[in-house]
């Protein structure tokens, strides 16, 4: 095509471009000019509107109008996850995603789940959703309400937030127990229950469902006598046998049917009878399946003791035969001038592990399996070596994870789980 040709071409177009925006400019200056115009261009469209978007019942509506919109709380912009939940022995809490942590799991060096110091170890260990409850019992016998997602997330390297520090706690008071909320006990159910015991024998039993109204500043769970502490809780469903043991080497066990539930404000009744000067330091449910084992490779859980003067045993659940409520029950462990007073009791299964607390803050972890299994009436073996003054001051169980299976089966891990109590175990 010749250069002249598309000259010309490019003039049409621009004429042809420059009459319809004049026609068009016209045509606006005529509707402003009538409102006649004006009201039928409305009509019209509003009628394209009604034949697009218009219900074939009548009064029907795509959207639904409100003349009260509810307010949005943070909970309800909190996606539902499953997290897992960790609370070390020293009182950090902190969650970490369900997916995060078992791709940790799976990577083949037995990293720990939480990153503790020397001192302190993962005492409790669960999985929740988001929007979880978890109860806070101090030993004050206050019950606190913690969402999963206010729990501060957390990677492995990190030790979490203080639990103290999340409640407005009274000088001096300290968390205790803490019970998650989780699947149906979500809703509080009112044929569940929280069962609590006090250091001076009290037990109580109060349905769940009194526990269903949050209180930010927490309530009173179970009122306390003069110099009286709360010292265990856990959720029962009316069916389990608890057992108390005192610091005396005494323990009974009972149906929790002979506990009639009570309201928070009230004091309880007697679990056990305590000679004067004793007091009661642990409180353990049993399980239905814990009574009894399936062969070698799941045999009963075993009762494990420990003495302030570094002795203990563990003795097969099954031993502790039930006795009425408010009685003393039975010989634990035999408490002589050798073994000292009573100071810890725990269920425990062969495979695993726990920790051993001296008031000097020395630390020994070894293997249940470790330990003798031994009848009630006897004195036990030594746990660990003390120095002339130091007494043991506390045993607790280690919540057993992935993470330890992968430090078991991992050559490259330095194994340091005390074998003191071992070597010491005639």
């Amino acid at each position: 095509m010749r250069l002249q040709r598309l000259t010309g071409l490019e003039q049409d177009k621009i004429i042809a471009e420059y009459r319809e925006v004049m026609t068009q400019i016209a045509d606006l200056l005529d509707i402003l000019a009538r409102p006649e115009r004006v009201t039928a261009i409305i009509a019209a469209e509003l009628t394209a509107l009604r034949q697009e978007f218009g219900q074939t019942t009548v009064g029907a509506r795509r959207s639904v109008i409100e003349r009260n919109v509810q307010e949005l709380g943070t909970e309800d912009l909190i996606t539902p996850a499953d997290m897992v939940v960790t609370l070390s022995h020293t009182g950090y809490i902190k969650s970490q995603p369900l997916g995060e942590y078992r791709a940790q799991r799976r990577g083949g060096r037995g990293k720990q789940a939480t990153q503790t110091k020397e001192d302190d170890w993962i005492d409790q260990l669960f999985i929740a959703n988001t929007h979880d409850w978890i109860l806070c019992f101090s030993d004050r016998g206050r019950v606190y309400w913690l969402k999963v997602w206010e729990v501060p997330q957390g990677g492995r390297a990190s030790r979490g937030k203080p639990i103290v520090n999340m409640f407005p706690l009274q000088p001096g008071e300290k968390v205790t127990v803490v019970l998650p909320l989780t699947g149906e006990f979500r809703s509080f159910p009112a044929d569940h229950y929280v069962f609590m015991t006090t250091a001076q024998g009290i037990v109580k039993k109060t349905p769940l469902d009194d526990f269903s109204n949050p209180r930010k500043a927490g309530i009173i769970a179970v009122t306390l006598d003069e110099g009286d502490v709360l010292i265990g809780a856990a959720l029962t469903d009316g069916k389990h046998d608890v057992m108390l043991f005192s610091d005396g080497g005494k323990a009974v066990r009972f149906d929790e049917d002979e506990v009639t539930p009570h309201g928070r404000q009230s004091r309880g009744v007697k679990g056990m009878a305590l000679d004067e000067g004793q007091s009661v330091i642990a409180m353990l449910v049993a399980e239905q399946d814990e009574t009894q084992g399936v062969g070698q490779d799941n045999p009963p859980v075993s009762v494990l003791c420990a003495t302030e003067n570094g002795y203990g045993k563990r003795t097969s659940i099954v031993e502790y035969t039930r006795h009425g409520r408010g009685t003393k029950g039975m010989i634990a462990i035999q408490q002589t001038e050798r073994n000292g007073k009573v100071v810890a009791a725990t269920l425990v299964r062969p495979s695993d592990e726990i920790m051993l607390i001296t008031d000097r803050g020395v630390l020994v972890r070894t293997r249940v399996s470790e330990i003798r299994e031994l009848g009630r009436a006897t004195q036990g073996v030594t746990l660990i070596a003390l120095d002339d003054g130091t007494k043991l001051s506390g045993l607790q169980r280690i919540v057993e994870n992935d993470a330890q299976t992968d430090m078991a089966t991992d050559p490259s891990t330095d194994d340091n789980n005390a074998g003191d109590a071992g070597s010491e175990n005639p």
